[in-house]
């Protein structure tokens, strides 16, 4: 069931009774791309900012980064949830943000409650924005070169493109000021999903929705005629698509290969080229690059994952495949490259067969279910689809929703695959040399 709050909140619910378990998932069209100017970053403190760590803004804190939320006997979002033996997390991503929470199904009501109340009375405190800012300073270090290669990628391949995690030095002066205006400019209701899947009643859901996140509507649009304006132009992302390869310096890895972004098609113009693509990288990851591996040449390694970290549609355009190769010793960077474009251009000219297909896609569609099976996960792409890639259908949902993916692979036939390998080919790329460097 989908339905929009007068406000412009979106609710997706969908029941999965006999669990005994919800999970709801608050999707804000904020990322590492809404950045201001000088606070590379400010998206991600704000997503920390949501579980402050200070008792002067009654929270404990968690995030994607896969710190532990801390206890105590507040009225936190946080300790609800360890309350009743739930679990909450966040992530932050270029072009979005999503709170997660999975707690038993009678709990529902005070998740709604707090979930609302942690919107409409963001506040935090100098202490908590230093104390986040310190906390994100430590992920941002303890992602080297190897963790943040795909981002470095994605960068040189969209200029102006920017990754979730942000710059030690643009949030160092990070103030509180700063913080609570780019959470009114972005965490507006028309902005947002909430999409709650489980054990519940979606007409009671509805009704809980509206009364407890009606005042988030009411409070926003007073906020606009007060004080929201056109986004400056120093907030505007500005993205040139480069043409071909081109020389950049070395990044220091493992050991010796090579990088190659290639910008994907765009999901939003319709999900049948990008999934071919998808299905192409799984087709070559599975059996083209392990032949080209045994041949024993220029490649003495590579993979290829489709998506951010291997994530697809966790994001929307821009959006790339990311195929890493090992340099045999004595190899050079074109040589390497040259192997893999010829393994390309393969499928380009001729569609993979049958089997061949058909086993990339069953493994695609098998992690599909697997992951329709994870009301969270369930939840997360639920809103993800209807705010990213909204569809013709209600709610906007199921074109990119947890059940239609299946589906839509399914239906990718050889000649897609063929057509998806011309299309990467002629796609913008990017090119860097990996030297390795010992551990």
């Amino acid at each position: 069931m989908s339905l929009r709050l007068d406000g412009g909140l979106r609710l997706v619910t969908e029941e999965t009774p006999g669990r005994g378990l919800v999970a709801v998932a608050l999707t804000v069209a904020a990322g590492g791309d809404d950045d201001p100017a000088g606070r590379h970053g400010m998206a991600h403190l704000v997503e920390h900012l949501m579980f402050p760590r200070d008792q002067s803004y009654g929270s404990a804190s968690g995030s994607e980064s896969g710190s532990e939320p801390g206890s105590g006997d507040d009225d936190s979002f946080v300790a609800l949830v360890q309350e009743v033996g739930g679990m909450c997390n966040a992530e932050t991503h270029r072009d979005h943000t999503v709170f997660h929470t999975v707690v038993p199904a009678d709990a529902l009501p005070d998740i709604l409650a707090h979930e609302a109340r942690r919107l409409l009375r963001f506040e935090p405190s100098p202490a908590t924005v230093r104390s986040e800012v310190a906390v994100i300073g430590e992920e941002i270090r303890a992602a080297g070169s190897g963790s943040r290669l795909w981002d470095t990628v994605l960068t040189a391949l969209h200029p102006g493109a920017r990754d979730a995690y942000g710059t030690t030095t643009d949030l160092r002066d990070a103030t509180v000021g700063e913080a609570e205006t780019f959470f009114r400019r972005h965490y507006r209701p028309e902005r947002a999903v909430l999409s709650v899947v489980g054990d519940v009643d979606a007409g009671l859901v509805g009704e809980l929705v509206e009364r407890e996140f009606g005042a988030w509507g009411r409070e926003a649009c007073d906020r606009e005629a007060r004080d929201h304006g056109p986004a400056d132009a120093s907030d505007q992302v500005v993205r040139r698509e480069l043409g071909g390869d081109e020389p950049r310096p070395a990044i220091p890895y493992g050991r010796n290969g090579v990088a190659v972004g290639h910008a994907l098609a765009d999901p939003r113009q319709g999900l049948g080229p990008y999934l071919a693509q998808v299905v192409l990288c799984e087709l070559l990851r599975r059996e083209r690059l392990r032949r080209l591996v045994a041949e024993r040449g220029a490649v003495d390694a590579a993979s290829v994952m489709c998506g951010y970290q291997g994530q697809w549609l966790a994001s929307a355009a821009p959006d790339l495949a990311l195929v890493l190769l090992g340099r045999a010793p004595g190899i050079g960077t074109e040589e390497a490259v040259g192997r893999w474009l010829d393994a390309l251009a393969a499928v380009a000219a001729a569609p993979p067969n049958g089997p061949e297909l058909r086993r990339a896609v069953t493994v695609l569609r098998a992690a599909c279910h697997r992951q329709a099976d994870s009301l969270t996960a369930r939840a997360v792409t639920h809103g993800r689809a209807a705010l990213l890639f909204p569809g013709d259908s209600e709610g906007g949902s199921e074109g990119a929703g947890p059940d239609a993916l299946p589906r839509h692979l399914a239906a990718v036939t050889a000649a897609d695959v063929s057509s998806a390998a011309r299309a990467l080919l002629a796609a913008p790329r990017t090119v860097h040399t990996l030297e390795g460097v010992a551990p």
